[in-house]
């Protein structure tokens, strides 16, 4: 099976078994979108989404952020993963809407990665989610299910892997295409023990082709 066939299989496969797909993160705003995703960095879903009803409270936009004490940042966003850089960030995010945006989220993937925190992965998510824009943001769950599937053939960096699935995804289905890489490498195709025997993919997957005698003995 060509690369064509296989993204064909997977566009065909996801639009009938998962037609609507969304980010887990609960927010209500660009700007709340914004921090859920600086905050999602190698954390969880589930423990941001704990943390934001408290955080937006207290700093329901970017002026209230942007006057904030880093100190005070970085006692709502303790229980996540490197709570110091976050709240530095947070902070310098909020400061940086105002200052080069005038509060107002950019659209575009380049303003967005001028503003401290964010990088491309987060610009690609809230040029996709926030504005259906067709750029894919390629976190470690993405790398893993392309690489296992064979979407992406040799791709070293996120970028490259980026790089190959927008040559063959249709734009108007890159900011579905994101979400459904996304859960299936949350809920099925985990790092550690992908659950093969009820993937519907296994039939075209490289990994599981490469590996099935061993998998099926599990």
């Amino acid at each position: 099976m060509n690369r064509e066939e296989k993204f064909k299989r997977f566009i065909e496969y996801f639009s009938v078994n998962m037609p609507i797909a969304n980010t887990e993160l609960l927010y209500g705003s660009p700007f709340e979108l914004l921090v859920a995703v600086i905050l999602s960095a190698q954390c969880t879903d589930k423990r941001v989404n704990i943390i934001t009803p408290n955080f937006f409270k207290q700093f329901p936009d970017p002026d209230t952020l942007a006057n904030a004490q880093i100190e005070d940042v970085y006692g709502l966003i303790k229980s996540c993963t490197y709570p110091n850089n976050k709240a530095k960030n947070l902070v310098g995010m909020a400061k940086g809407l105002i200052d080069l945006f005038g509060g107002e989220m950019p659209s575009d993937v380049e303003d967005l990665q001028k503003l401290p925190g964010v990088g491309r992965k987060t610009a690609n998510v809230i040029a996709s989610v926030v504005f259906n824009k067709p750029a894919l943001a390629v976190d470690t769950h993405v790398f893993r299910v392309a690489a296992r599937i064979g979407l992406s053939v040799n791709a070293k960096t996120p970028l490259e892997t980026e790089r190959q699935l927008l040559k063959y995804i249709p734009g108007e289905l890159i900011p579905i295409a994101h979400h459904w890489l996304i859960l299936h490498g949350r809920y099925v195709c985990e790092a550690r023990k992908p659950k093969c025997s009820v993937c519907g993919l296994k039939d075209f997957c490289d990994y599981y082709n490469n590996n099935s005698l061993n998998i099926d003995k599990i």
